[in-house]
């Protein structure tokens, strides 16, 4: 026999004979030979005994004795996996620890944040090893500037000046994350706890963008490091090797200061740390920006299942609270780190001009100072070392720059996913609570923002690519010779 329940249609067999003691209201069953029984999640197909086989008819009416077959039990469902839930302070653990080894973030309580809480004070050894650090990069900018002041100015020696001061730029703005990050710790664990992380990927995602960003930040330091040790080579051939190294890759503190092996090693540590926040910086706001988008796109994905869907005024009410709570979230979240944003931003638009400009002026050899008599055959890659860095530091610029816009854009993306949705919404249950959910995406821009001066778009990355132009085609122009009238132009191509 088949009967037609809220589980399915199920298949009743004939040999069924073993007893279920149990006592169901007869109004709720049906008087014949084989029916089905609904309890809970479980189906179970059921035989009930005729009046006659009944000791006394008034109980019949009341109660049924229910007997089953052992074949036809149905055993407890396994319980499912609990599905492990996303945390903020989970899904950036990675990236915070490896901040802290370069004097970024210095928070106490990330680690077993659970047991301790999250905390930050001026007077730790955490903030007392970021301090040193800064105190080494202000020194480095210090010393770019006298540089400047000492020699005349030109694109090569006002590069370092720009790198190293935002660095001390972006380590301050670090610091300043860094001293509201327990309040803000607190709200996003009270956003949790209301409307929880669903996306389960999400620590996954920024370990392995972590992984892949610092391994190719990586890769180009050590492309401009070889880079400089043959230009070292060829330009001091009679110096040690680690002498000259120091001395043509830091001409702004060596051209100041004695040469010792100490002094070496602390400029060398503080550059790659400079280089290391340089690449920090993007990362962090793409992970911040992948947490930002899986809260929104909870609400989006539970709004596509009920798209068109008859659904009460009550529905409607709490999915407007949950999406207020995520775009309260990216305020509060834009509100700690729109400086480093911004930095980020400046940074990549700056030194992927730059790039562009150094590879395009020189080409693909990458000339340079002390380049006249290369060292072919004797270098890893034959003299082409540093037109080999450009290449690559360029297309890594350029890629990581696309990431950080695309990705962070994405909030601003999930943020309008909801509209159409809310669109087609039945007339019959069309309610205040939908108009207000209208009135609340259409009405509220939400993105991460540089400072409030610009906020991260898909058309930001149109506009950065465009003042990139720009300003290629302005550089190229005051870098050209004029040529008299009438006579061919010969490429400036040096060996």
């Amino acid at each position: 026999m088949h009967k037609e329940t809220r589980q399915g249609t199920l298949t009743c067999r004939h040999d069924m004979k073993i007893v279920l003691y149990g006592r169901y209201p007869l109004s709720q069953l049906q008087i014949q030979k084989q029916m089905v029984l609904v309890n809970g999640n479980n189906v179970t197909c059921i035989q009930m005994l005729q009046p006659e086989e009944m000791n006394k008819a008034d109980s019949l009416r009341k109660n049924v004795t229910l007997w089953i077959s052992k074949k036809n039990k149905v055993h407890a469902a396994k319980p499912k996996r609990t599905i492990k839930r996303e945390s903020f302070e989970e899904s950036l653990k990675t990236i915070m620890i490896i901040g802290h080894c370069f004097g970024l973030m210095p928070v106490d309580g990330l680690i077993n944040s659970k047991k301790r809480g999250v905390s930050f004070s001026w007077i730790s050894w955490r903030c007392l090893y970021s301090s040193l650090l800064f105190m080494g990069q202000i020194f480095m900018c210090l010393m770019c500037f006298n540089d400047i002041i000492q020699s005349s100015a030109s694109l090569n020696v006002t590069t370092p000046a720009i790198f190293y001061s935002s660095t001390c730029i972006t380590m301050a703005m670090f610091l300043h994350v860094a001293s509201n990050w327990p309040k803000l710790i607190k709200h996003v664990v009270k956003t949790e706890d209301l409307d929880p992380n669903m996306d389960t990927s999400l620590t996954f995602k920024c370990n392995m963008t972590c992984a892949i960003v610092l391994t190719l930040a990586l890769l180009e330091h050590i492309l401009s490091l070889v880079s400089a040790f043959t230009g070292a080579m060829v330009c001091y051939p009679n110096t040690n090797v680690y002498e000259g190294f120091v001395k043509f890759f830091y001409p702004w503190v060596f051209k100041f200061l004695p040469y010792t092996t100490l002094l070496g090693m602390i400029t060398q540590f503080l550059h790659f740390q400079a280089t290391f926040i340089w690449n920090f910086s993007d990362l962090f706001v793409i992970c911040m920006s992948y947490y930002l988008t899986s809260r929104l796109e909870n609400i989006n994905k539970k709004l596509i299942l009920v798209q068109g869907k008859y659904l009460s005024e009550l529905f409607w009410r709490s999915t407007r609270e949950d999406y207020g709570r995520a775009t309260q979230l990216v305020r509060k979240i834009d509100e700690v780190i729109s400086g480093i944003v911004f930095i980020s931003f400046a940074n990549n638009l700056f030194f992927v001009c730059l790039q562009l400009f150094n590879t395009l002026e020189d080409g693909i050899k990458g000339t340079g100072e002390c380049r006249g008599n290369r060292l072919e055959g004797k270098s890893p890659f034959g003299g082409y070392e540093a037109g080999a860095y450009f290449l690559f530091s360029l297309i890594y610029l350029i890629s990581r720059s696309i990431a950080v816009s695309l990705i962070a854009s994405q909030v601003n993306s999930a943020s309008t996913v909801a509209a159409p949705i809310l669109y087609d919404v039945p007339s019959p249950v069309y309610c205040i609570e939908v108009q207000r959910f209208i009135d609340q995406v259409n009405g509220d821009k939400v993105a991460l923002s540089g400072l409030q001066f610009f906020t991260v778009t898909r058309g930001l990355l149109l506009t950065i690519a465009g003042t990139i132009v720009t300003y290629e085609l302005v550089m190229f122009q005051f870098k050209t010779p004029q040529q008299p009238a009438g006579s061919q132009s010969t490429p400036n191509v040096t060996n």
